[in-house]
């Protein structure tokens, strides 16, 4: 763990909210006294400090903070030397908060659900009694409706919203019934609660954290007789019943769990059985622990929140080994692969390409920063520096650059203008020199070089085009091949083991499934099995095994895309894979020597836009990792294997224009 800056006021029993931007909203909480906090900070991830925002017309801890549709922040309930009814919302944009209706009944230790509807369902909770009654906020209107009670009243229990749409409260405490083992299942379709299998063990304060299997795991809590618990156990949705997993290396309950891009989950603090300060991660693969960075300071009732935009999690406030509220916050990192600075680049850049050449060296050419670059740079491993090289004779962005068997590189057209001109640029003199034009302007293309030598262009932004052409090095000039069957831009072109080369997704008006595999033998197209999900700006890189892994992209319906897909050449079909942690679209996927694939930055929606994170995919658990972060956040930047098998990263965009920055990633 990490220290960061430290909240101005220290609290416990308070929320703690991711917001669209990347920044997480505190609320409320205790002071030393018990009473409840009106303050409200919010943390920039970017500077690791806190800033104040405005404070809630009502003090209160032991309340609820949920995300709303709208970006806004609906708190529910909680207590203030007396249990409350009242609801705010907080707005983002202004910093202030609104009033709007109350609950019917005042509750505290609840819990707020939010619905696939976009209503959020609020259940149990204590009102100098075990609340059994559940309510229903709709944004749209500001008001609460009622719906089914609970079964049995329950107060510091959990609640999950499942794949379903259905929500799971598990455990929680009721009076004089004590400690509560049982589980019930809503329908919010039917207003109505199911029960379905109770816990092994009876316990509240524990934590549930919705598995990216669709499985919900629960870790440890409070049984009530003075003992802090360390069994875990699995929920299953699909038969409703429970099963026994590894246990943690500590009972602990007021602990949090935190669902890490990796699909571990990361358990911290909590009071704890020995007073340990142990941080464990658990593994649902292997159902087991291992420990973990400590924190640097015993919390309970603290909040963990992932950051997305650098995978890592905040861990703030709480309550010490004394009940003094805690103003510290830490920040765990789970990345393993690390990044290093190395040289900028003269000039920034993103839309550009990067060539690995023959002597090991990279060439950087074109890209866009405000206008279409022509400039060119070599980038040399060994001294981790850049040289000018000659320039284009026409600056052009969205680009094709090939390595031909010459060890010349091929850069084919580009925008402003949609080019239909070409260039070959030549190592041993450090110079461009022009070759045979295009039959029609493209950019946003793709180009593959292929078996014979030759290299593949295919479709673009010119009207989003079916046509293909090909080029022959040996004398410099294009004749076109088949057309596609739908014009496409924003695709991929992947070469296969066959010689043949598949063509996913991409845009036309909407984006596109559809997957064609050019021959070069005949110079015709096929079609083969569809995307199960239409994508643009997506990456498609060749497995080991021969199949491709497609990641990311755009779809306008969807928005920015995690899913991911693997595609068979044998089958000509296409098999669902995980998911990234994060969408992303316009990010590179990088093949490591060890036949995983690095995913790095991209964009993303309501994180600030472009990301810092980085993911690896192992094909043989087909499964993603966090690795380290950028330093940068970027997208439509470059990476680059290199002969060491690091990977270096050069330019892109992060909201400010073309970055010269470059980093080396080391797996």
């Amino acid at each position: 763990m990490a220290p960061t800056g430290s909240l101005a006021t220290g609290r416990y029993s308070h929320t703690a909210t991711l917001l669209w931007s990347g920044k997480v909203l505190v609320t409320g909480g205790s002071n030393e006294n018990g009473g409840g906090l009106a303050t409200a900070e919010v943390y920039d991830p970017g500077t690791g400090t806190w800033a104040p925002t405005g404070s809630l017309a009502t003090g209160r801890n032991r309340h609820t903070a949920t995300l709303l549709w709208s970006g806004k922040v609906l708190v529910t309930g909680g207590y203030n030397r007396e249990t409350l009814a009242t609801a705010e919302v907080y707005d983002p944009g202004t910093g202030t908060w609104s009033s709007t209706a109350s609950l019917a009944a005042g509750r505290d230790g609840h819990t707020a659900t939010l619905l696939p509807s976009g209503k959020v369902l609020v259940t149990g909770g204590s009102n100098g009694g075990t609340l059994a009654t559940a309510e229903v906020y709709d944004p749209g209107t500001g008001t609460w409706s009622s719906t089914a009670s609970l079964a049995a009243g329950r107060e510091d229990h959990t609640a999950t919203l499942l794949p379903s749409g259905k929500v799971l409260v598990t455990g929680g405490f009721n009076g004089n019934l004590g400690t509560r083992a049982t589980a019930e299942v809503y329908d919010p379709e039917t207003g109505t609660w199911a029960p379905t299998a109770s816990l092994a063990a009876t316990r509240y304060h524990h934590t549930a954290t919705l598995l990216p299997s669709g499985k919900v795991l629960v870790t440890g809590g409070f049984n009530g007789n003075g003992e802090a618990r360390a069994t875990a156990e699995v929920y299953d949705p699909g038969t409703g019943t429970w099963a026994p997993t590894g246990s943690l290396a500590a009972g602990r309950y007021g602990h949090t769990a935190t669902l890490l891009p990796s699909g571990k989950v990361l358990v911290t603090g909590g009071a704890v059985d020995g007073g340990a300060l142990a941080t464990e991660v658990y593994d649902p693969g292997t159902g087991t622990w291992t420990p973990t960075a400590t924190l640097a300071t015993t919390r309970y009732h603290h909040t963990a929140t992932l950051l997305p935009s650098s995978g890592k999690v905040l861990v703030a406030g709480g309550s010490n080994e004394n009940g003094k509220p805690l103003a510290t916050t830490e920040v765990y990192d789970p990345g393993t692969g690390t990044w290093t600075p190395t040289g900028s680049l003269a000039t920034g850049r993103n839309r550009h390409t990067a060539t690995l050449l023959p002597s090991g060296k990279v060439l950087v050419a074109g890209g866009w920063n405000g206008d279409s670059l022509a400039r060119a740079e070599v980038y040399d491993p060994g001294t981790g520096t850049w040289a000018p090289t000659g320039s284009l004779a026409t600056g052009r962005a969205d680009i094709t650059a090939t390595l031909l068997p010459s060890g010349k590189v091929l850069v084919v057209g580009g925008f402003y203008g949609d080019l239909v001109t070409a260039e070959v640029y030549d190592p041993g003199t450090g110079t461009w020199a022009p070759t045979g034009s295009l039959a029609a302007g493209r950019y946003g293309h793709t180009a593959t070089l292929l078996p014979s030598g030759k290299v593949l262009v295919v479709g673009g932004f010119y009207g989003d085009l079916v046509t293909a052409e090909v080029y022959d090095p040996g004398t410099g000039t294009w004749a076109p091949t088949g057309s596609l069957a739908a014009g496409r831009s924003g695709h991929t072109a992947t070469l296969l083991p066959s010689g043949k080369v598949l063509v996913t997704g991409g845009s036309n008006e909407g984006a596109f499934a559809t997957a064609e595999v050019y021959d070069p033998g005949t110079g015709t197209w096929a079609p083969t099995g569809s995307l199960a999900t239409t994508r643009y700006g997506h990456t498609a890189t060749l497995l080991p095994s021969g199949k491709v892994l497609v990641t990311g992209g755009y779809n306008r319906d969807r928005g920015v895309l995690a899913t991911a897909e693997v595609y068979d050449p044998g089958t000509g079909t296409w098999a669902s894979t995980a998911s990234l942690a994060r969408g992303r679209h316009r990010h590179p996927a990088t093949l490591l020597p060890s036949g995983k694939v690095l995913v790095t930055g991209g964009y993303s929606e309501g994180v600030g836009g472009d990301l810092a994170t980085a993911e690896v995919y192992d094909p043989g658990t087909g499964t993603w990792a966090l690795s380290g972060s950028l330093a940068a956040g970027r997208g439509v930047h470059t990476a680059t294997l290199l002969p060491s098998g690091k990977v270096l990263v050069t330019g892109g965009y992060n909201g400010g224009g073309g970055l010269a920055t470059a980093e080396v990633y080391t797996p």
